[in-house]
This record gives C-alpha cells, structure tokens and sequence, in this order.
C-alpha cells in the first residue's frame, strides 16, 4: 500500500468514525445504507479488479443475504400460530418447512454468511474448471440475477412476490424504530466494512493475492506455470459473495424490505458502476465509489427523478473513456494533469480527423 492510499484510508475512517457527530440522524441512517452497499462493491473490486472476473450478478448474493435475515425478521414478529401476511393472502395453510430453521436467530445470522457464500462457491465450481470467462461469464452471470429475481416474483407465496419482505417490527428483542438501534446498525455497518476490507487486504498480501493477480493480468501464462487458475477465482468469488451477503443483510436491516427490485440486474450493474467509479483495483476506492454514486443518487433523484438514469450512464461513459482507473487512479500532481489533458486533446483529435480527411478544399483558379 503506497503512502497515498494510506492516507487515504485513514481520512476515511476517521469521518466515518466521527459522522454521528456531525451527520442528522436521517443523513447518519442513509450513510449506514450506503456502508453496507460498499460491502458489495468491496467484493466486486476483489474479484474483478484483481482478479479479472466480471460478474453482472452480484446482486443474487446480496438477495439471499436479505432475504435470509428478512424471513427471521418476519417470524419474530408474528404471534405463535400466525403465518407472514402475504402466505394468508395466497391460501397457504402451513408454514413452509424450510422457513421453520429461521425462526432461530443464530440459524439467520448463519445462512446470512453461509447462503451466498455456498452458492457463489457452487457457481463457481461449476464454470470455473470448464475455463469459463471475459464477456461469456459476465453473461452468466447476468442471466443469473435476472432469474433469482423472477423466481422471486413468480413464488408470491413464499417470497413476497414483487413487495418482497418488510414491516419488521424488532431485531434480537430491539425495536427497529429506536435512535439506539440506528445507531448501533451504523456502527455494525462500518465494523463489518472495515473488517472485510482489513481481510481482502491481508489476501491481498499473501501469495494468494498475488496469485489472484496474476490470474487478472493473464490466465493462460499462469496455468503453463502449473498453477490452477480455478481454484483462487473459485475461493475469491465465493468470498465476494460472502461479503454481498453480509451487505444485503444490513441493508435490509437499514432499509427496512428486501425485494426484487434490489437484487436483479440494474441493482447488479450498478454494483459493477460503483466500482468503476471509484476505481475496480483499489479496494478502498470502490467503497468510495459506492459512497459517492449513492449520494449522488439520492440527491440528483430528489430534485431530477427522470434524470438519474442519464446521469449513471453519463458517468459510466465518462469513466470507461476518461478515467479508466476511476477516481483511485487520479492523480492531482501537475505532471499527471498534464498528461491527462494531452490524452484527451490526442482523443479529440483522432475524433476529428477522418471528418476533417472527408473534406476537400476548394481548388484555387490557375
């Protein structure tokens, strides 16, 4: 870690640590929401950024992180008996036996982890070993999220259906409505952060990490030298999904629902944007990414609800041609402004010159 990013680092931290002294307590709660997005742009920046992988379906992961500690949430608050609301408006007469497990809160905090983390790693044992990757994994991986998130709609009866799960009343005996459980969330939130990015770190400074690079630079030069490419991409996607796991979890609990709409394909593309933003080979400047995209967000979305959308693919286009390291690979140094500057005076040109060939000067009378 150069000197930089150590500062960097630190000057996170210790705004995070101090926002409940300088934040109201809506502002503190949507920084608590944005700290656990960052969990799965953390993940996308170790697999992708690192190791090269392009998943387009991370939000499958942090959907079942969600909905594993949605359905604890549900049970406690029902009276002994009773069944969730919407099983009653669907006829369902019983609970379903694999929503039984989850009336135990150490069984949701459980599946919370293990859940993502086990389909991740199945997923990536099935393609992996068959050397799948580049645009078709991405693919997959996408067709993934679209059909989590239809199975969620099509089974109403046990899943919510579109509305997903909400009204949630208390979490291990707290009410959720308490200033004393929203800000013990968003000290959670921050904890389990800098827990995973203190984890990808020292993965990332082990022989793993450099393997894992290695992967991300060239794959086939790595496997010649006798290494298994499959295993590191499999145990470093299987820890992303963990980490999207965990993330949706908390959302969940800062949001207050967990539904369809959260864990399909835009929410999964807009995980891969906030990496790009903040720069997919930096850990923390994906975190940062997420931050300031969701910020943005809500900001340009209250005042401009039809321009959000325009304004993300604006700052994905800008990003991809101009700052194609993101935010983490911009220096403020005069000599890399200057080199900047000339990249995009170079881009203009070219841009400009077959126009300019097509053209033909008016020839001069003899």
């Amino acid at each position: 870690m150069g000197r930089g990013e150590k500062r960097l680092w630190l000057a996170l931290l210790g705004l995070l640590l101090a926002a409940p002294l300088y934040l109201s307590a809506y502002h503190l709660s949507l920084l608590g929401r944005f700290l656990a997005l960052g969990l799965a742009a953390l993940g996308i920046a170790l697999i992708w950024g690192q190791g090269g992988m392009l998943s387009l379906g991370q939000g499958v992961f942090f959907g079942l992180g969600g909905y594993a500690l949605a359905m604890h949430l549900k049970l406690v608050a029902l009276k002994p008996g009773e069944l969730p609301d919407f099983m009653e408006w669907t006829g369902l007469a019983s609970l379903p036996w694999w929503w039984a497990p989850f009336r135990s809160g150490v069984f949701a905090l459980g599946a919370v982890l293990a859940v993502p983390t086990l389909a991740a790693g199945v997923l990536g044992r099935l393609v992996f070993p068959k050397r799948v990757g580049g645009v078709y994994f991405a693919l997959l991986t996408q067709a993934l999220a679209l059909a989590f998130s239809t199975f969620l709609i099509s089974q109403q009866a046990y899943t919510g259906g579109f509305n997903g799960l909400t009204n949630f009343v208390s979490v291990f005996g707290l009410s959720v409505q308490s200033g004393g459980f929203q800000l013990g969330l968003y000290w959670a939130s921050l904890l389990f952060l800098v827990g995973c990015l203190a984890l990808a770190r020292w993965l990332l400074a082990r022989p793993f990490g450099r393997i894992l690079q290695a992967i991300g630079v060239s794959e086939n030069r790595l496997r010649f030298l006798g290494y298994d490419p499959a295993r590191y991409k499999l145990v470093a996607f299987a820890l992303a999904g963990g980490m999207a796991g965990i993330g949706g979890a908390l959302f969940t609990l800062h949001a207050g629902v967990i539904s369809p709409a959260m864990v399909g394909v835009v929410p999964s593309i807009e995980m891969v944007v906030w990496a790009a933003v903040g720069g997919r080979e930096s850990l923390i400047g994906a975190v940062i990414g997420a931050l300031l995209v969701n910020f943005c967000k809500d900001w340009i979305s209250s005042l401009f609800p039809d321009l959000w959308l325009y304004a993300m693919g604006s700052l994905f286009i800008v990003v991809v041609t101009v700052l194609p390291r993101g935010l983490a690979g911009l220096s403020l140094k005069p000599a890399a402004l200057a080199s900047l500057l000339a990249r995009l005076r170079r881009d203009s040109a070219k841009a400009t010159a077959p126009a300019a060939e097509g053209r033909c000067e008016p020839t001069r009378a003899a």
